[in-house]
């Protein structure tokens, strides 16, 4: 074997073996961007039973609750296409019941107001981690070798929704 032979099969190796790193390291890109989504989806069913919750023990005028009751049942059906116009009726919603709260012109139990602030902050922090995943992926998915040899298969391309910047 000669030195040109030689050095064509380890290019060859290399070049197969940064192929395979790449679509491993792809997939678990991928794999990530699912699981900070179902993450995601499970808080915000959470929050949205909690808004339910709220409208069960508190005070509001019927008017309110009636806002909150709905925006909370559109955010739990809602497709993936309406999800997102959903989500930010119902954060804009519990932002003003959180601030009735705090302002004290509304009575709301402090069980329910620490509830609503922690599950908040859980909702904010699993955005910015699904928003992190989304970022990675595509930026790795963008490379001219990922896309020449196609290494993403038929993966969708991860999406970001507009709820997701209004909230953080």
């Amino acid at each position: 074997m000669n030195l040109e032979t030689l050095s064509l099969v380890l290019a060859i190796v290399l070049i197969g073996w940064y192929l395979s790193f790449s679509a491993s390291r792809l997939d678990r890109l991928h794999h990530r961007v699912e699981t900070s989504w179902a993450t995601l989806d499970s808080l915000l069913q959470q929050r949205a039973a909690l808004a339910h919750q709220i409208v069960l023990v508190s005070n509001l005028d019927p008017a309110t609750a009636y806002l909150i009751s709905s925006s909370a049942a559109a955010a739990r059906d809602a497709n993936i296409v309406e999800r997102s116009a959903a989500e930010s009726v119902l954060s804009q919603a519990l932002k003003l019941v959180q601030n009735a709260a705090l302002d004290n012109s509304l009575q709301l139990p402090s069980e329910l107001l620490v509830e609503l602030s922690d599950i908040s902050s859980k909702v904010k922090l699993a955005i910015n981690i699904h928003l992190e995943s989304v970022n990675a992926t595509r930026n790795v998915r963008s490379k001219p070798l990922i896309r020449l040899f196609r290494l993403a298969g038929k993966a969708p391309i991860p999406v970001r929704y507009a709820f997701e910047d209004e909230v953080v």
